[in-house]
């Protein structure tokens, strides 16, 4: 009898689908990135989702957030897109936690609840912080690297991050885990050296910031969340990654 996993099922077999709804996945960031994570991790049918971001829908979050719509700016992240998993997969558990994740929040989390911690957020102190809780929880965790001021959604790649090249952001949790004492972490990162913003956007009081808000678009950060999904259900379902 068809259910809506049933698709799922041809690809990952009854065993996998238990596997997935048997298991809880914490997602740190919900924005172009994340948003896409949360998505595919639902409709596969993962049992249990947490969500962590404390930020609300913006006007600027209308071309790439999978989930923002005119309708909802202003309203919490967490709350929208918990409201839209229930529409998709009713019986999914969803803990939402209206917090920023750094090193200072870390401490309300408990990384042992959870079977794969997936990083999406943009702050370099608090990817390392969750690379070093997940770690120390033995818990599987898969990174995305700068997905800004990029336009080539082909040039994704899933490595480990000491085999990363190019991307500036790579380069910095590679040298900063080193110094930690981890030196493997799978990621998603793009070899497309990140363009110079055209127009970049002034600080309110007419003075540019120091660090520029980074460009994005609807088909770049997007690739990159399913990219993460994907790599999330394989390794939940015991499944390797196919050599082409």
């Amino acid at each position: 009898m068809a259910d809506q996993f049933s698709r799922t099922r041809l690809l990952l077999g009854s065993s996998g689908i238990e596997r997935l709804k048997a298991a809880r996945v914490a997602v740190f960031g919900l924005g172009g990135v994340g948003s896409y994570v949360v998505e595919a991790l639902a409709r596969s049918g993962v049992g249990t989702l947490d969500l962590i971001d404390d930020d609300v829908i913006a006007l600027s979050n209308l071309n790439r957030l999978l989930y923002a719509t005119l309708e909802n700016v202003g309203q919490p992240k967490t709350e929208v897109v918990k409201a839209r998993i229930a529409s998709i997969c009713p019986d999914t558990v969803v803990h939402a936690h209206a917090c920023f994740y750094l090193p200072e929040t870390a401490d309300r989390f408990d990384f042992s609840k959870y079977d794969y911690v997936a990083d999406a957020i943009d702050t370099v102190s608090g990817k390392l912080q969750l690379v070093m809780q997940a770690h120390e929880a033995n818990v599987p965790i898969i990174s995305s690297m700068g997905a800004g001021n990029k336009l080539d959604p082909s040039a994704f790649e899933v490595a480990d991050i000491s085999k990363t090249s190019v991307c500036p952001l790579a380069r910095v949790m590679r040298r900063e885990l080193k110094k930690r004492g981890i030196e493997h972490l799978k990621v998603v990162y793009s070899k497309e050296p990140p363009l110079t913003p055209l127009d970049p956007e002034p600080e309110p009081d007419g003075a540019h910031a120091k660090r520029q808000t980074p460009g994005s678009c609807a088909f770049v950060p997007s690739v990159a969340g399913l990219i993460m999904a994907g790599e999330i259900i394989r390794d939940l379902c015991g499944i390797q990654r196919t050599k082409y």
